[in-house]
């Protein structure tokens, strides 16, 4: 990956939409190699797909919570059903293996506190869980889904 292979991505990144020939004058390559590298970036993986963003307060999704799981054990069958049920939940946005003294953070956007409380019902119905504790984010400081390209 080269210096203008990371402009192309960093583009992308914040229009997906943006018309080849645009991004072409704007990293110094006429449209067909532009598109050549496009389609490459594509094949060979740093671009994994193409999606629509949308306004969580704009949907009433006002409530974002990060659960935090303690393993209720730590052997392979129990890790696949943990994983397989939470990944199952839509509301999960997120979800991540730990280091520390929790095992697993899920990232969790609901519309209020009472869509919460039934997601959490349905969390922990016939899941064996330890410890499970919630923080509540009171307010959102930064946001992106654009990854870091200058230090690759």
């Amino acid at each position: 990956m080269d210096a203008t292979d990371k402009k192309i991505l960093a583009l992308l990144q914040r229009d997906s939409e943006i018309a080849v020939q645009e991004i072409a004058e704007q990293v110094g390559l006429t449209t067909t190699p532009c598109w050549r590298r496009i389609q490459r970036l594509q094949q060979q993986g740093p671009i994994s797909r193409k999606v629509a963003l949308l306004d969580a307060e704009a949907l009433g999704l006002k409530l974002t919570v990060f659960v935090q799981v303690k393993a209720a054990r730590h052997d392979e069958q129990w890790l696949n059903e943990f994983a397989r049920h939470c990944s199952a939940f839509e509301e999960v946005v997120e979800f991540y293996r730990m280091s520390g003294e929790y095992d697993y953070m899920l990232k969790v956007m609901v519309a209020d506190m009472q869509s919460f409380d039934h997601f959490y019902k349905r969390l922990i119905k016939n899941m064996p869980m330890g410890d499970v504790t919630s923080s509540f984010a009171m307010e959102q400081i930064k946001y992106t889904t654009a990854l870091p390209l200058s230090g690759i």
